[in-house]
């Protein structure tokens, strides 16, 4: 247990940048707390943090270890939860990576249940619109919706999202209606950022690729939404930001008959992470929460 709860101690000074701020946490003595991050660098045989009288900071070896050693942590905490009387109680630490806006929309809410019906568990929720390898990057589940694939993880799809083109009705009638996805070249176009300005559409012949010009680029939705809303543009855009401007007819589809192709939402998990309750857990509530399509 001396290895475990050097790891504690490392990790708890990490998050808190010094180590009276984790003894403090941890109700140890401050003394203490340095002794076990010592203990632990000589048995590494690396410095994990740069000493200073003002600043505690990692090193780029600790910066390193130091997803590695949350990892350790929290496997034992699983397996220790699992063993005790009151298993249900879950006892963990996730780190999360998840998009902004699909997190802003609607999942922050299931973070936020999840949480509330776990109380022991620690959530670490990082918003990234990239594609992230959970191992390497040091997260426990990775959610998103680009079709990239890594290594030594595993896939869980969790719901489909449909996307739309829409622009309000005051920019078709004064820059009039794309009747082809070749037209948007010569119209305002409002483009998601992480998917980039080449638009992919489903035609009657086949796939089209059209690269526009984006008049704006964000990679937060609801940015794209309202700029669509006050007649900047056409908004390439995930159904679910637009469906409540569309019931109330402040957006319309555009180009209905050339549909862009749906994606999955997925969670990717590390292998050696995937059957931790916590994990398994939250698969459930989320997909329990989010709807077929999205």
């Amino acid at each position: 247990m001396d290895v475990l709860v050097n790891l504690q101690a490392f990790l708890a000074t990490a998050d808190a940048a010094g180590f009276s701020a984790a003894a403090r946490k941890l109700n140890v003595s401050t003394s203490v707390v340095a002794k076990r991050v010592t203990q632990l660098e000589a048995r590494l045989g690396i410095a994990l943090f740069h000493r200073s009288t003002r600043h505690l900071r990692l090193t780029a070896a600790g910066q390193e270890y130091v997803h590695r050693a949350r990892g350790v942590v929290a496997d034992v905490g699983d397996l220790l939860s699992r063993m005790g009387e009151k298993d249900h109680d879950l006892v963990d630490h996730l780190r999360i990576k998840a998009p902004t806006s699909l997190t802003i929309a609607r999942l922050a809410d299931v973070f936020s249940a999840f949480q509330t019906q776990n109380p022991k568990l620690k959530l670490e929720i990082v918003l990234i619109d990239r594609p992230v390898d959970p191992v390497t990057e040091g997260f426990d589940i990775a959610i998103g919706a680009f079709p990239h694939s890594f290594g030594g993880v595993v896939d869980e799809p969790l719901c489909r999202l449909k996307r739309l083109l829409c622009a309000s009705p005051a920019y078709l009638e004064m820059h009039g209606t794309p009747r082809h996805p070749r037209d948007l070249v010569d119209h305002r176009c409002l483009s998601f950022l992480p998917t980039g300005p080449d638009w992919i559409f489903d035609g009657p012949r086949g796939r089209i690729t059209v690269q526009v010009r984006p008049l704006l680029s964000s990679n937060e939705g609801h940015v794209l939404v309202k700029s669509a809303i006050a007649g900047n543009g056409i908004a390439f855009i995930s159904h679910y930001l637009a469906e409540e401007a569309l019931r109330r007819g402040t957006l319309q589809i555009v180009l209905p008959d050339f549909p862009i192709p749906e994606l999955w939402v997925k969670a990717t998990i590390p292998e050696r992470r995937v059957k931790a309750a916590a994990v398994q857990a939250l698969l459930r509530e989320l997909k329990s929460s989010l709807l077929p399509v999205l």
